[in-house]
C-alpha cells in the first residue's frame, strides 16, 4: 500500500497512525503474507484477535450506559447483531475498506475483497491496530464512530429475515414471503448474486451478496426500510 493510499485511510477513519507499520498489518490478509514471506510481511490475524476483544468491551460498555433499563439477554443479543461478521463487514463497506486491503493474487481473483468474512476480519484487525497505537480510548472513539452508529438499523440488519416474516405475518396476512434470484455479476469464481425478495406479487426489496443468504437477507433489510418508510 502506498503512503497516498494510507493517508487516504487515515483520513477516513479520522485517526493518523504514529507506526503506519501497524495499519499497513492490520490490513493484510494471510494470503498476500504468504505470498511475499521473503519480505517478513506479517498477517493481520494477531491484530483481529485483539480487536475483536477491544470491540466486545467497547461496545458492551456503550450498551450498557445507553440502554440502563435492558436486561442481560436482551443486551446480548443486540451487542451480538451489532458485532456479528455481516453488520461488520457492512460497516467497513460504508468506509470503503475493502479498497485497502493486501490480498494474494489467488485471493484477489477469486474474489476475496468483497468477501464478508475477509473485510469483517480487517475491521477487527484495524480495531486492534489502533488500540496498540493510540491506547483504548483512540479505538473505542472509533468503534463509536464507526460501528456503534445507527443501532436500531443495524440491528434490523442482523435480523432482518426473521423481522420481514413477522411484518408480513401481522400487516399481510394472506401473502407469502419470496426470495428470487434474479441475476448474478461477476466471473464464476468471484460470483455475486441478486436475490429479488417479493411479498405476494409484490416487489419489496433487492439485496446483493457473495452468498444467497447474503442477498437475502440485505433484500430483507431493504423491503423492511421500504415498508417503515410507508407507514
Amino acid at each position: 500500500m502506498t503512503e497516498t493510499k494510507i493517508k487516504e485511510l487515515e483520513k477516513r477513519i479520522g485517526y493518523e497512525f504514529h507506526d503506519m507499520k501497524m495499519l499497513m498489518t492490520a490490513m493484510c490478509h494471510s494470503s498476500y503474507a504468504n505470498e511475499h514471506r521473503q519480505r517478513q510481511i506479517h498477517d493481520n490475524e494477531r491484530l483481529e484477535f485483539l480487536g475483536d476483544a477491544v470491540l466486545e468491551v467497547s461496545s458492551s460498555d456503550f450498551l450498557f450506559h445507553q440502554y440502563p433499563d435492558m436486561p442481560e439477554g436482551k443486551l446480548t443479543k443486540l451487542r451480538a447483531s451489532i458485532v456479528c461478521e455481516p453488520t461488520l463487514a457492512l460497516c467497513a463497506r460504508e468506509i470503503h475498506l475493502e479498497q485497502y486491503l493486501l490480498l494474494g493474487k489467488g485471493e484477489e481473483h477469486t474474489g476475496g475483497r468483497y468477501r464478508d468474512s475477509i473485510i469483517s476480519d480487517a475491521m477487527e484487525a484495524l480495531i486492534g491496530a489502533i488500540y496498540l497505537d493510540g491506547g483504548f480510548a483512540n479505538a473505542k472513539e472509533f468503534v463509536e464512530k464507526f460501528i456503534l452508529t445507527d443501532i436500531e438499523h443495524k440491528k434490523l440488519f442482523y435480523d432482518s429475515k426473521t423481522i420481514l416474516q413477522e411484518i408480513v405475518q401481522r400487516d399481510f396476512k394472506e401473502e407469502e414471503i419470496q426470495y428470487v434470484i434474479i441475476g448474478e455479476e461477476g466471473p464464476d469464481h468471484a460470483k455475486r448474486f441478486v436475490v429479488e425478495v417479493r411479498i405476494g406479487e409484490k416487489k419489496a426489496g433487492t439485496g446483493k451478496g457473495s452468498t444467497k443468504k447474503a442477498a437475502e437477507q440485505e433484500a430483507a433489510y431493504r423491503a423492511i426500510i421500504a415498508l417503515k418508510g410507508n407507514h
